[in-house]
């Protein structure tokens, strides 16, 4: 068993009281129904405000669900119902997901289902995108 004595413990403390005057500290946190953004409020004024749904684990989540988030200490946030966490550096570096998660979000519009080929196709048969008009000058 290893024995800490109480001058490495004080350094340790000091060490901690060092780190922790050099980041933001959250103050507050809470789920801004009408923009579904959830809104971290810093002891410093600032605030960090990010969409509620773009999340993982949190797509399909009612209005009140998300209203449930609070602060895991001044690391993180957590939906207790959803069984849901994130650290605030995290979100705030734009981590919002598993990698496969994120991949898909990037990915959008540009993924090709068998329903966006058969649309496609279908438009391509009636002679495509109309052209744009021309207008005289």
């Amino acid at each position: 068993m290893v024995e800490i004595t109480d001058e490495e413990l004080a350094q340790a403390k000091r060490r901690w009281e060092a780190e922790r005057a050099e980041r933001p500290i959250p103050s507050s946190v809470h789920f801004d129904a009408p923009s579904e953004r959830v809104v971290v409020d810093f002891t410093n004024g600032a605030s960090f405000i990010f969409p509620a749904r773009s999340l993982e684990g949190l797509e399909k989540a009612s209005a009140e669900e998300l209203a449930e988030v609070t602060l895991q200490g001044e690391i993180g946030l957590h939906w207790e119902t959803l069984d849901v966490d994130y650290t605030i550096a995290g979100l705030m570096s734009g981590i919002f997901g598993t990698k496969a998660f994120m991949d898909a979000r990037r990915r959008g519009g540009k993924s090709r289902s068998e329903a966006k080929v058969a649309a496609s196709r279908a438009n391509g048969a009636k002679g495509g995108r109309p052209r744009k008009s021309q207008k005289s000058a």
